[in-house]
């Protein structure tokens, strides 16, 4: 059966940023959904697509099989930590209930599916972190409260702790660093929990003085390395990645020994912490070879 068809047949369709909220979260509601995270330059997304679209034809409702490239639509791969691809992820109830990495054979893949049978609905915890998730860059004070409300009821929601930590790092709140700590390192929020640990101690140093202090003595004296790295600890409080990138960038090709090798060592970590799928990280890391080799 040709990809077309199955799509006519609902068994399999494709997702994007406009419809991801209707066509996965909204729809798991009521069937399992299942989002394979692929790209068309990735060779195992090419052995792993066909398997997932021939099991879910078979599956004739049971759950639906949705395709997403993270090439066309990089928000949701960073939003939901893609790190590799190709990614699987199972929603029930509009969330992540079990996932996978990598192009698993076929009889790996019936097994993982099994699981996908009776699944328990979201707990209250889970609902609060969906929806401070989903106000995080509108309302990030929001965003807050419902974390911490999740927090009363469950101390050890991951979600709730990289979602709360992360922002209280980003606010200057020293503190964020310690519920990021709290993570266990079988959580899917570990590998980028612990990027943002490291990111801590350069945030903290973010000073009360306006930024443009420092682009004015960068101005005045480029070697000016201590300038440019409290303006990158600005940046990355800012959310100003972009910028923050560009600023260490300067540090390490000027002195790598700044800091004992710290720009480089900040530049990987924000890599790890926006994901391996994400376009700055990927430009990022290739300027960071030119500039170190």
């Amino acid at each position: 059966m040709s990809l077309a068809n199955k799509s006519a047949s609902g068994a399999v369709i494709d997702v994007n940023e406009r419809t991801f909220r209707a066509d996965v979260l909204e729809r798991s509601r009521t069937v399992p959904v299942v989002v394979d995270f692929w790209a068309p330059w990735c060779g195992p997304c090419r052995v792993l697509g066909p398997i997932l679209e021939k099991l879910a034809v078979e599956a004739k409702g049971a759950w639906i099989l949705a395709k997403l490239n993270v090439d066309e639509n990089p928000r949701l791969a960073q939003m939901f930590q893609v790190q590799g691809i190709p990614a699987v992820k199972a929603f029930r109830d509009g969330r992540v209930v079990d996932e996978f990495t990598g192009a698993l054979p076929e009889s790996q893949v019936r097994a993982w599916l099994k699981r996908l049978g009776p699944l328990a609905p979201a707990s209250p915890a889970d609902r609060l972190a969906d929806e401070a998730a989903a106000l995080e860059e509108r309302d990030p004070l929001g965003a807050k409260a419902r974390y911490e409300s999740a927090l009363n009821i469950d101390p050890n929601h991951s979600a709730s702790l990289f979602g709360l930590g992360r922002l209280m790092l980003i606010a200057g709140d020293p503190a964020g660093a310690e519920l990021l700590k709290k993570i266990p390192s079988d959580a899917p929020q570990w590998k980028q929990a612990q990027a943002w640990i490291t990111l801590a101690g350069l945030i903290a140093e973010a000073e009360d003085a306006n930024p443009s202090v420092f682009l004015e003595r960068i101005e005045q004296n480029p070697a000016d390395l201590e300038a440019r790295w409290l303006l990158a600890a600005h940046q990355i409080r800012g959310q100003r990645y972009a910028d923050a990138i560009e600023t260490l960038l300067g540090i390490v090709m000027r002195n790598r020994a700044f800091r004992d090798d710290g720009a480089r060592k900040m530049l990987l970590a924000l890599f790890a912490a926006l994901g391996d799928q994400h376009p700055l990280t990927i430009k990022g890391r290739r300027d960071l070879a030119n500039v170190m080799f």
